[in-house]
């Protein structure tokens, strides 16, 4: 069995934005060595679902953490909304953009990373409102998708679940933060390389070490 390794991301978590550039050249270099799965988090549901008017404060420090640790940047439409969170109507809510990208792996399994990371970039350098549907209309451009496929599969009982699933499968695998980045190499053997964000070399080593592991 091909080794997997499993990114438990979400789509509202700066440190999974700024962990984007990591993931990618992971999956770019890796791609012939193991299979790539990105699984939803669900790090904004039900009860923690809420106005940004509520989290800004924590982001507006939080987000040059991020940029001054990573070297990501956040554009300036998503700011604006961090800066004025009572002109903004923005609810964070990470099921939408979870469903998006449980329809998306339909379509191109083998690219989920990368639009994992184009819905980062979205929300964050963008500005765009992942918990409208309007949000994801360029992306369906850009990856030629049939929109009216698209919307129909995002109101759907179906996907909704499978995003859900999603949601329980990271925490079976105790990714308790995000980013979180698993290999399994068998059925029943696991490694964790990355809890928090990690660095391209660190991540590399951490890889190289798992698959020599006995």
């Amino acid at each position: 069995m091909k080794p997997t390794i499993f990114y438990c991301y979400d789509a509202y978590c700066g440190w999974c934005y700024g962990f984007s550039p990591v993931i990618k050249r992971i999956a770019e270099e890796y791609k012939d060595k193991f299979d790539l799965e990105v699984l939803s988090g669900g790090m904004i549901i039900g009860e923690q679902v809420q106005p940004i008017e509520k989290i800004a404060p924590y982001i507006k420090t939080a987000y040059k953490r991020v940029e001054e640790m990573t070297g990501i940047k956040f554009g300036e439409d998503f700011l604006w909304h961090i800066n004025n969170p009572e002109q903004s109507d923005w609810q964070m809510n990470s099921e939408k953009p979870a469903i998006a990208l449980c329809i998306f792996k339909d379509y191109y399994p083998e690219r989920q990373v990368e639009f994992a990371c184009d819905l980062q970039y979205a929300l964050n350098y963008e500005g765009r409102d992942l918990d409208d549907d309007e949000a994801y209309r360029h992306l369906l451009e850009k990856y030629n998708i049939r929109h009216e496929a698209f919307y129909t599969k995002l109101k759907s009982e179906e996907y909704k679940e499978r995003a859900y699933y999603e949601f329980g499968l990271c925490k079976q695998l105790q990714a308790t933060g995000f980013p979180t980045v698993l290999m399994q190499l068998n059925e029943t053997k696991f490694h964790l390389l990355a809890m928090g964000y990690t660095g391209y070399d660190e991540l590399a080593e951490r890889i190289g070490n798992a698959l020599k592991a006995p």
